[in-house]
């Protein structure tokens, strides 16, 4: 007994404890007759739906790394001006090894003038335009979808 109270004090509790990792997602979006859409994007590995994102890089502030995962990842070219934060959600980032870790993620949103068909993932992963509604239904987190369900109200206030 006295091995597996080590084990559980050591290497599991401590690993179940981590302090949340942190990530920038970019919330891409247009306007189509009146109406916002959203991109999403498929995962490497599990190919869910999910939104550009990636960890914090050295000489990015948050909407800079917004805007970068959003190049690098779906080929998107913004309107312009400043990313804005717009939310953020939680949810287990599965680490090699497949150990979950709790992963804040800030969401910027990102007016997008066009999608380039080149771009450094092209060919790795699926991108598709959604109503909010059906991106809701398309992503997994539930903190996500919450965020994404009421983005008509975020995306008024942010391009104001």
């Amino acid at each position: 007994m006295t091995m597996l109270n080590t084990i559980w004090s050591q290497f599991i509790k401590p690993i179940l404890r981590r302090p949340s990792r942190y990530q920038v997602a970019a919330l891409c979006f247009r306007r189509v007759r009146g109406e916002f859409e959203l991109l999403l994007i498929t995962s490497l590995e599990t190919r869910r739906w999910v939104l550009p994102k990636g960890w914090p890089k050295t000489g990015f502030d948050a909407g800079g790394v917004a805007l970068e995962e959003a190049w690098e990842e779906a080929g998107v070219k913004p309107r312009g001006g400043k990313p804005m934060k717009i939310g953020r959600y939680r949810y287990d980032k599965r680490l090699r090894g497949g150990i979950p870790v709790p992963t804040d993620v800030d969401v910027y949103a990102i007016e997008t003038e066009l999608l380039y068909d080149v771009y450094p993932e092209a060919g790795r992963r699926e991108r598709c335009w959604m109503t909010a509604r059906d991106a809701a239904a398309a992503v997994d987190e539930p903190e996500l979808q919450r965020l994404v369900s009421n983005v008509d109200n975020l995306l008024v206030l942010s391009t104001r």
